[in-house]
C-alpha cells in the first residue's frame, strides 16, 4: 500500500505495528512480526530516516502520526514528480530538435518479438501527454483482449483515448464485454468493416506499426518517431475516424449495458436534446443530469457532434446545429 512512497513491505509492516502501540523496541517489533532482529532494526532505521518513526531516550521507537509523516512523504514525492514532468518537457523539446537532423534509420526503430512489442506498446501509452489513437484489428498477437493494462491508467490521468475497431474484433470471444468496459471508462470507440493495419499513436510524437508476419515467423513492429511518415499515419487515422461509426452504450430497461452503433452523418434524438439544452444556456453538468447521462458520456457525444459538423468549438457547433436543422425536433 505504501510502496508508492518507496517503502518496502517489511518497513510498512513495522510502521503499522508501531501505530498500534505507544512505543516498542526493535526486539519487541521483531517478536511481534516474526522477523529477525537485524531485519527489524534495518526497517526501523529506514523509517527513522524518512521521518516515520523516532526514538525516545530509552531507545524505544514511536510512530510519527500518519497525517504528519506520510503527508510529508507524499508532498515530497509529488514535488519530485512535478520536477520530473518539467524535465520531461525540456527533454522532449531537446529530442525533437535532435530528431530534426536525423537520418531515416534513426527515426525508425525495429522491434522484434512478442514481449518486446508488448513492452513498447505499453510504454507508448504511458508516454502520451494528451491523446492516444489506435487501430484495433484481429488477430491479437502481442496484447490479447483484457491485457492492455495501460488503457485505464491513461484515461484516469486525462488522456483522450480514441480507437477504431475492425468489425471482426467484436466477434472475438469476450471482446464485446471489454468494449463495453472501455466505453464505460471514457474511451471513444468507433467501428469500420475493415482497417488497413494495426496502429497506435501517442500525441504527434510516437507511433507503433506492426509488420506483416510470415507463417511461423517472429512478429515485428516499427516504432516511428516524429517525422513525415508519422504525420501520414496521423492523417490516415483521422480519415478513417471520420467515416467510422461511433459505438455508444445503451441499456434496455434495467438490463446490462449493451453496444449501440450510431450513424455518422445525422444527430440522434439524444443529440438534438443535448444541443437544445446547451442552446438554452445549461451547463454540461446540468445537461448530463437532465438527460440522466454521465458527464463523460455527454462530453464524448459533443466531441462526436463537433467531428460530424467539422467544427472545433461549442459556439461553432451551435451555429451549425441551427443552420442545419439539428434543433427543434427533440
Amino acid at each position: 500500500m505504501l510502496a508508492a512512497l518507496g517503502l518496502e513491505p517489511a518497513e510498512e509492516a513495522v510502521y503499522r505495528a508501531l501505530l498500534n502501540r505507544p512505543s516498542a523496541t526493535a526486539l519487541r517489533i521483531a517478536e511481534l512480526l516474526d522477523l529477525a532482529q537485524p531485519d527489524a532494526a534495518r526497517a526501523l532505521a529506514r523509517l527513522e530516516d524518512v521521518g516515520l518513526v523516532n526514538r525516545d531516550p530509552t531507545g524505544a521507537y514511536r510512530a510519527t502520526p500518519p497525517a504528519v509523516g506520510l503527508g510529508a512523504l507524499i508532498t515530497e514525492r509529488r514535488d519530485s514528480l512535478r520536477m520530473a514532468e518539467h524535465a520531461l518537457v525540456t527533454l522532449a523539446e531537446e529530442h525533437r530538435a535532435a530528431v530534426a537532423g536525423r537520418t531515416i534509420g534513426e527515426l525508425i526503430e525495429v522491434v522484434t518479438g512478442v514481449d518486446a512489442i508488448r513492452h513498447r506498446f505499453l510504454q507508448l501509452q504511458q508516454a502520451a501527454r494528451t491523446e492516444l489513437r489506435l487501430f484495433i484489428t484481429a488477430p491479437f498477437i502481442a496484447v490479447p483482449p483484457g491485457e492492455n493494462t495501460a488503457e485505464t491508467a491513461a484515461v484516469e490521468r486525462g488522456i483522450r483515448f480514441r480507437a477504431v475497431l475492425e468489425r471482426a474484433v467484436l466477434e472475438q470471444p469476450g471482446h464485446v464485454e471489454e468494449t463495453v468496459d472501455s466505453l464505460g471508462r471514457g474511451v471513444e470507440l468507433r467501428v469500420v468493416d475493415e482497417l488497413p493495419m494495426k496502429l497506435a499513436i501517442a500525441d504527434a510524437d510516437l507511433a507503433l506499426v506492426p509488420l506483416a508476419v510470415a507463417p511461423g515467423g517472429e512478429p515485428g513492429a516499427v516504432l516511428l518517431h516524429r517525422s513525415g511518415l508519422l504525420t501520414a499515419m496521423e492523417a490516415l487515422f483521422d480519415a478513417v475516424w471520420q467515416r467510422a461509426h461511433p459505438l455508444e452504450l445503451s441499456t434496455v430497461g434495467a438490463g446490462p449495458a449493451q453496444l449501440a452503433e450510431l450513424a455518422t452523418d445525422e444527430p440522434t434524438d439524444l443529440d438534438r436534446k443535448i444541443i437544445a439544452l446547451l442552446l438554452a444556456g445549461l451547463t454540461d453538468q446540468a445537461v448530463a443530469t437532465q438527460l440522466d447521462l454521465s458527464l463523460r458520456t455527454l462530453q464524448r457525444r459533443l466531441r462526436h457532434l463537433m467531428d460530424t459538423a467539422g467544427v472545433r468549438t461549442r459556439m461553432q457547433l451551435s451555429w451549425y446545429a441551427v443552420q442545419n436543422g439539428w434543433v427543434g425536433h427533440a
